[in-house]
């Protein structure tokens, strides 16, 4: 792992060199996404994302696809809460392309009217999509019953309001705020050299000012008693999403709230996905995940689940999850854990692409903890005693938040099942 350079406008340059890989992964990084947002001009992050595609002052769309794709290459970008990249993956020889398209995306956009509008209608397509998708939008309603009233609890492609009023000069006025190299990363993972990737960060990077972006304002977690969105749809199943507060990405206990989850739900071989699918057959498709956020973060279980069982299944659920925080976990099974996600790790860092996204995302986020042999140790280092203990940290029932679409019928014995 190589050392981050910061150049004179607060570029942060850094090469992750994998000399055996044909390949380069190239990743532009910037401090801005949905949590930077305000009601008012909620999804401008998604859609200036996708308007940075659609030409710069010097290359029109199908030029910079061209230039990408006629090297062999391939390219994208994605928006989160916190933050919006960029990527190419070329061979090692046209790297100084990649850097070269990505900057010239960043920091000149043509931003044309027409475009704007064509692409605002797009996404509001995108928007109309995704509600008529009840697996997704059951996570959105969580979300804003987990942060209600603040960014993170609004949806990152914004509303149909909110996208139909977002002006150019209000595109423009944001990325000027947050698209200078003061407030972004430019990384390299694969076949690259560093001293080769900083130089060509200074060629095509080096004319802008830096400085740093505003900051959003910091995550109000608070929640005396458990919260119940129900949202009623004819669909065959009710989808669920059941969220809890969690740690965030810097919390010292990360490592163990990690295989927990991989304990309760991040597998086939999960504690949910076993008992509450195939020994108790209460649905179909059961899994947990964690949100990680640089002041905060959730634990949270989504599945389908047949309107019959439905409260059956929440509290086999919340049964299963608190008894991690009451029993310890056994020896063989914590072991499974470990390696599963020592495995999944070591795997996904054996690609270019994905090397780029794992680095990247730490260091534009501020995490210092960058070697997997470091991060793999401390796995190792965890303890059922540990688990147990973060457990019980996290699965009280004020902190409860469950969100269903469905047909559902029986509000009041929802409710009587919030509860550990």
């Amino acid at each position: 792992m190589r050392a981050i350079k910061t150049l004179d406008n607060g570029l942060k340059v850094m090469a992750d060199p994998m000399s055996h890989m044909e390949s380069v992964a190239i990743g532009m990084w910037i401090r801005a996404g949905g949590r930077y947002e305000n009601k008012a001009i909620s999804g401008i992050s998604h859609l200036l994302e996708h308007l940075l595609f659609k030409g710069t002052v010097t290359r029109d769309m199908k030029t910079i696809k061209q230039e990408i794709e006629g090297r062999g290459g391939s390219f994208n970008g994605f928006t989160s809460e916190e933050h919006t990249c960029y990527l190419v993956k070329l061979l090692s020889k046209d790297a100084e392309l990649g850097v070269d398209i990505l900057s010239d995306m960043v920091l000149n956009p043509k931003l044309d009217r027409a475009e704007i509008e064509k692409e605002k209608n797009v996404i509001i397509e995108e928007i109309n999509m995704y509600k008529d998708i009840p697996s997704h939008y059951v996570h959105e309603l969580l979300a804003e019953m987990m942060w209600p009233g603040q960014p993170l609890g609004m949806p990152l492609a914004g509303t149909v309001e909110s996208v139909k009023s977002i002006t150019r000069d209000l595109i423009v006025a944001y990325k000027e705020a947050y698209y200078n190299p003061g407030n972004m990363l430019l990384i390299g993972a694969g076949h690259t050299d560093p001293d080769a990737l900083v130089a060509q960060a200074g060629k095509y990077l080096s004319k802008d000012a830096g400085r740093k972006g505003p900051e959003y304002k910091k995550a109000v977690t608070d929640q005396d008693a458990p919260r119940l969105c129900l949202h009623t749809k004819d669909t065959e199943q009710i989808h669920m999403a059941l969220g809890i507060h969690a740690t965030d990405r810097f919390h010292p206990e990360r490592h163990v709230l990690s295989i927990l989850n991989i304990i309760l739900g991040a597998n086939m071989s999960s504690r949910l996905f076993h008992i509450v699918r195939d020994e108790m057959a209460l649905c179909y498709e059961i899994s947990s995940s964690i949100r990680r956020y640089e002041d905060c973060g959730a634990f949270v279980v989504g599945a389908g689940v047949d309107q019959k069982k439905l409260t059956r299944a929440i509290e086999v659920i919340l049964k299963e999850m608190a008894r991690t925080g009451r029993e310890p976990v056994g020896k063989e099974e914590l072991g499974r854990a470990k390696e599963y996600y020592k495995g999944q790790l070591l795997f996904a860092l054996e690609d270019t692409m994905s090397r780029m996204l794992w680095t990247g995302e730490k260091v534009i986020s501020g995490e210092k903890e960058l070697d997997p042999a470091a991060i793999l140790a401390k796995v190792d280092a965890v303890t059922s005693e540990d688990v147990m203990r973060v457990a019980g940290s996290i699965f009280k029932d004020a902190s409860l938040n469950l969100a269903l679409i469905g047909p559902v019928r029986k509000e009041a014995d929802i409710k009587d099942s919030l509860h550990f």
